[in-house]
């Protein structure tokens, strides 16, 4: 070998690195200050529990993670299957399939009555990904927006991982765990720009009185603020007075919505947003770069989500998930678990266990659904997920199982402190 050839050799061959002399990538004081989904980690916790519990030990029953036992009907698993046949998997528009945009537009018109055109309609990679466009769309870094507490924590962690703060506001029973006007208006600061709802709630499963609704909206329009409205279990309101989209208020709402919950898709992230149609081209250039568009196969599959035989056996899941509420609840509370609003939607109880709390001799609800998951082998979720209002008392217990394994976990809660 000549010089030069040795050399080139030398120079390009990667020496040998100790792996303790490899500093990793630090990871960025946004990505720190966000908080672990407890609810994840309770399902893990679960997980691990059942690896080391001996042969015969009875099953673990999840009452923790909301995602419905129902899984997408058959015609919508079928109009996948034709997609992937026909090679339909290629990019779509970034603001989603006209023709699924123009299906979302008649049934939000069959459904609730109200005219929203295809063109302020995006279809985005869950309603996840939905929220995270409306943030960027709507509020810079610094802004301030005021929820509910309990809300969904991942609305919280989406607009802190954005820059944007949140501000939560401690709710009741007295307004169904929902803020007020009054509420709002009161908190309202110098650096506040928005309200975020959800109606049905996660994780309470109650709504916001219609009448209320409409102060919130009026303050958000006289504070020139925006109002976005998480709708993803609207389509499983129990209750007829609440089923009614805040699209119904006027065309300046953001609803974000899903086709996970009421269309039990959960795995093929798959959502929507209504936007202003001056919002809209913002929201297609976010699209464009952060996804470029949401999943193909499942866009496909998702216009059979809108066949009235799927549609009816969208009413028929809708009217079960009521039947275990009306035999959950009052259940829980014959075991001294006190449920102070009924939901009227969703399917979520959101539970106080202060009895629960003394007889099992535990300081708080964290604590509690662990000893629950090791005497129970029963999984559900603490409050502290969800915000801090209720001081550590609340479970939310999900109804999205199968009625025997509510029972059977009932039955388990009922014997282990009599």
């Amino acid at each position: 070998m000549n010089m030069i050839a040795c050399l080139r050799h030398d120079t390009l061959t990667p020496r040998p690195m100790s792996l303790s002399s490899v500093n990793p990538p630090r990871p960025s004081a946004r990505a720190q200050a966000v908080a672990p989904f407890q609810v994840m980690q309770v399902a893990e916790e679960a997980a691990e529990l059942a690896a080391r519990l001996p042969a015969g030990s009875p099953r673990m029953l999840h009452l923790n993670i909301g995602e419905p036992d129902f899984v997408a009907p058959e015609p919508v698993r079928a109009a996948a299957e034709r997609a992937l046949r026909d090679g339909r998997t290629q990019y779509t528009p970034a603001l989603g399939l006209p023709a699924l945009r123009e299906r979302l537009s008649d049934w939000v018109a069959q459904h609730f009555g109200i005219d929203v055109p295809a063109r302020r309609i995006a279809i985005t990679a869950g309603a996840s990904a939905g929220l995270q466009l409306a943030v960027l769309a709507l509020f810079d870094t610094g802004d301030e927006v005021l929820l509910p507490d309990p809300c969904y924590p991942c609305n919280r962690q989406i607009l802190a991982s954005l820059g944007v703060t949140p501000r939560g506001l401690a709710t009741d029973a007295a307004h169904r765990f929902q803020p007020t006007a009054a509420a709002l208006a009161r908190a309202w600061g110098p650096r506040t720009r928005g309200v975020m709802l959800a109606t049905p709630a996660n994780p309470t499963g109650t709504s916001i009185e219609p009448a209320e609704l409409q102060a919130v909206l009026d303050l958000v329009r006289q504070r020139h603020g925006a109002l976005v409205v998480d709708e993803i279990y609207l389509g499983l309101s129990f209750d007829p007075r609440y089923r009614q989209t805040v699209l119904a208020w006027g065309d300046d709402v953001i609803s974000v919505n899903s086709f996970s919950k009421y269309f039990g898709m959960t795995g093929w992230r798959l959502g929507w947003l209504v936007l202003p149609e001056a919002l809209v081209p913002v929201v297609e250039r976010l699209a464009q770069n952060h996804y470029i568009c949401a999943n193909a196969v499942a866009q496909h599959a998702a216009l059979a989500c809108f066949e009235p035989e799927v549609l009816q056996e969208y009413e028929r899941r809708c009217a079960a998930y009521a039947q275990r509420r009306d035999a959950v609840v009052p259940a829980l509370q014959a075991m001294g678990w006190g449920v102070p609003v009924w939901p009227d939607g969703a399917f979520y109880v959101w539970a106080d266990g202060s009895a629960w709390l003394a007889r099992a001799g535990v300081p708080d609800s964290q604590a509690l659904v662990r000893a629950m998951l090791t005497h129970t082998q029963v999984v559900a979720t603490p409050s502290a997920d969800f915000g801090q209002a209720d001081g550590g008392r609340f479970v939310r217990f999900s109804l999205a199982t199968a009625p025997a394994d509510l029972q059977e976990a009932l039955d388990r809660l009922r014997r282990w402190l009599g």
